[in-house]
């Protein structure tokens, strides 16, 4: 899956010189958490996140009056607070290879980059959805976790025993295992009854870890 897939295409843009005050109000109602930051030509010159333009207005705390206070953020814009330094993507970019760059640089989100024009933003709950997504969350069925022994055809055989109990795979995953000896799989499974799905991947040797009904008002 590509990022052009996940991403908010046609994001909400400032300007550097829109005052801070005007871009946190922008951004409550439009309930986002950050904006690329453009120039007069469209070029992307930054990125501007709500706990920038929270830490650079006044602390409830301060002595000042609120004339002052009015006339301060007046003069403060988001081109003396944003981050200058950008970690973009594309939109072939894979989208975990995008995760891992959020991950790497800790940031909530990435501009999406067409050659130099800005089309789109992903962010963490563009990558939460997939996530959901990718363990069919909102879908019934039997959840399993097995741990499966590092060799080929695992997964396979796996495959096979449930597709011969009249089961349908709707989510597959692979993560770390216990040692380099084996790896964890978790799989979600319709159309077949728990017990009958249980013992037949236990009959190949495979250790299930979990097992649960998951149902339409529970996600699992």
């Amino acid at each position: 899956m590509l990022v052009r897939d996940r991403m908010t295409a046609h994001p909400i843009t400032v300007r550097p010189d829109t005052p801070v005050a005007d871009a946190l109000k922008l951004m409550h109602r439009e309930h986002v958490r950050r904006f690329p930051v453009v120039d007069g030509d469209g070029d992307l010159v930054g990125l501007i996140t709500e706990k920038q333009l929270l830490y650079a207005s006044p602390s409830p705390a301060t002595s000042l009056s609120v004339h002052e206070l009015h006339y301060l953020l007046s003069k403060l814009r988001v081109k003396d607070v944003m981050s200058a330094e950008l970690v973009t993507v594309s939109e072939e970019t894979l989208v975990e290879e995008a995760a891992l760059l959020m991950l790497d640089h800790g940031v909530g989100g990435l501009p999406v980059m067409r050659g130099e024009q800005l089309v789109g933003m992903i962010t963490e709950t563009d990558l939460f959805k997939t996530f959901a997504e990718l363990f069919a969350a909102r879908e019934e069925g039997i959840r399993l976790t097995l741990l499966v022994p590092e060799q080929g055809g695992q997964v396979a055989a796996i495959a096979q025993a449930i597709s011969e109990e009249g089961g349908n795979i709707v989510s597959l995953g692979t993560f770390q295992g216990e040692d380099l000896s084996n790896r964890i799989l978790t799989v979600k499974v319709v159309d077949a009854s728990r017990q009958s799905i249980v013992s037949r991947i236990e009959s190949l040797g495979i250790k299930v870890l979990d097992v649960r009904q998951c149902l339409l008002a529970q996600a699992c």
